[in-house]
């Protein structure tokens, strides 16, 4: 049983390894297309900021993960996960058409945007996630 986690320990350690590689970049990008700073608000007690912000991890996390079960091959699973980052890119400029106030709601704390954004991120990667399997 310990030979066969041995043996695909290094395949474990290279997916979850890219993953969270994936995640952190998915995050620094993010951070510069939104045009406030989710961590500052956060750190400062805004509830919207920390609900929008999840919502998108969560929207980003969710098709990484069906990448890593689905693909079994580390260049198709950074594809799949390139491509998730730009979709949940694509859903924060999506957001911000529908809601033009949104720059301003975020670090004003209106916690109505907030939850309407991570449950847009969400939706999408639920559904990019079920697109890869």
């Amino acid at each position: 049983m310990f030979e066969q986690v041995l043996n695909t320990l290094p395949n474990f350690a290279m997916f979850f390894g890219a993953a969270i590689v994936l995640l952190v970049v998915f995050l620094i990008i993010y951070a510069f297309i939104t045009p406030y700073d989710e961590l500052a608000l956060i750190r400062a007690g805004n509830t919207t900021a920390a609900i929008s912000l999840g919502g998108t991890f969560i929207g980003f996390v969710l098709p990484i993960a069906f990448a890593v079960v689905s693909s079994h091959n580390i260049f198709i699973m950074l594809a799949w996960s390139g491509i998730a980052c730009i979709i949940q890119l694509l859903v924060f400029l999506v957001a911000r058409l529908i809601l033009p106030q949104l720059n301003q709601d975020i670090p004003a704390d209106k916690v109505a945007t907030g939850i309407f954004l991570a449950a847009l991120s969400i939706g999408v990667g639920i559904i990019n996630a079920a697109c890869l399997v």
